[in-house]
């Protein structure tokens, strides 16, 4: 297992809250949970805080893989070191000694989902017992004897041509739960180095650092976000998707099929937000019919196969005088290709065929089809 550890305090003494004050119009922890989130290989992610307050708001996120641990008072104080809350929790979780652990500095929100995934790929085909990030940083430095420390004053170098030093970053370390319960540090053994882009040198610890921060969150990584889609109607299919793709025969010979009862929830937040739903499936059987009566969708299309579930969603776009881009639609096989190619926002269940895997910009759930992956995609819709 991969665990991700975040630890929030509430009594920042620097910035009052600063863990849950608005960054770039989000609480400045969210921005880590959300590339976590949106990092595969991540299996849980735990942010340690002793605030109710940040609890609330970390809870609001609606997040798949977040829980939250309740640090203790006496690891939350501000002699309290990192190291002491992570080894409270994983003396409390019972940790495999092989997890591994990755601890995340909320403080550094420029981390994005490609250095988790990146630094991962290297700690764990790698021999490195533990790892850091940094930057390369590109800065001539003197001795207090005034001798030059890091290059020749009489042969200055260029500075495309100056290596520079690695400086740590602070954004996050990996490491096995066994390593730091022997060693109670965060790192241990031969350490990676994983460089990180320069911009992600700034850490926020005071005020002034924040105004840098945000300004170099909307320079280098807003912009490369896909600009959110306002959706306005939400679809789903039925087989692999609502259900595990299983077919259940009583003694009778009656179908049955298994739906989750989180889906269910995800449909009523939908129609508190005020986006109208509808199933659009190749079936047609009357347990469908009870199913959406008992969500309450607005549109219900059975028998609709291949390019015939395109024309039933464009049917209704033209019904509610909307644009296919405004639709979301989470669908698993083939038959679904067509129309998950036109809608604005498009997602799979983990257990998706392979073709649909490839549909250009398709979210791939982490949770298969019948567990909840429709929760999991209208969460991440309503977060976003």
């Amino acid at each position: 297992m991969t665990i991700a550890f975040i630890p929030v305090r509430g009594g920042s003494q620097s910035i009052p809250l600063k863990n849950i004050k608005s960054f770039c119009g989000k609480p400045l922890v969210f921005w880590n949970i959300y590339a976590l989130e949106d990092t595969p290989a991540i299996d849980k992610i735990v942010v340690a805080t002793d605030s109710a307050e940040i609890e609330e708001a970390i809870r609001s996120f609606n997040f798949q893989k977040t829980e939250i641990y309740h640090r203790s008072a006496e690891n939350a104080q501000d002699t309290s070191s990192t190291e002491s809350v992570m080894l409270e929790y994983l003396h409390q979780s019972g940790s495999d000694a092989d997890d591994v652990f990755i601890l995340v500095q909320a403080t550094s929100p420029l981390t994005q989902s490609k250095d988790f995934s990146a630094a991962l790929e290297l700690y764990k085909h790698s021999d490195y017992d533990s790892l850091l990030t940094g930057v390369r940083f590109k800065r001539f430095f003197w001795n207090e004897d005034g001798s030059s420390k890091n290059y020749d004053y009489q042969n200055r170098p260029r500075r495309q041509d100056f290596k520079g030093e690695f400086m740590e970053n602070g954004a996050f370390y990996v490491n096995r739960v066994g390593n730091i319960l022997r060693d109670r540090n965060r790192l241990s053994g031969k350490i990676a180095l994983f460089e990180m882009e320069e911009f992600t040198a700034f850490e926020i610890d005071e005020p002034d650092d924040w105004a840098i921060a945000e300004a170099l969150m909307k320079k280098h990584i807003l912009p490369l976000q896909q600009a959110p889609t306002q959706i306005k109607l939400f679809l789903t299919d039925v087989d692999g998707v609502l259900t595990d793709a299983g077919m259940y025969y009583s003694e009778n010979g009656d179908e049955l099929k298994k739906f989750n009862t989180r889906d269910g929830m995800g449909f009523d937040i939908l129609r508190q937000h005020g986006i109208k739903t509808g199933i659009v499936t190749s079936e047609i059987t009357q347990m469908v019919e009870r199913r959406a009566q008992k969500l309450k969708v607005d549109y219900l299309y059975q028998g609709k196969r291949e390019g015939g579930k395109l024309e039933a969603a464009l049917e209704i776009c033209a019904q509610e005088g909307i644009s296919i881009k405004e639709v979301a639609y989470i669908g698993d096989d083939i038959n679904c290709y067509a129309l998950l190619s036109e809608v604005g926002m498009a997602a799979c269940p983990q257990d998706a065929s392979a073709i649909i895997k490839s549909v250009p910009g398709i979210r791939i759930m982490t949770l298969k089809g019948g567990e909840g992956c429709v929760r999991e995609f209208i969460d991440k819709m309503i977060i976003e």
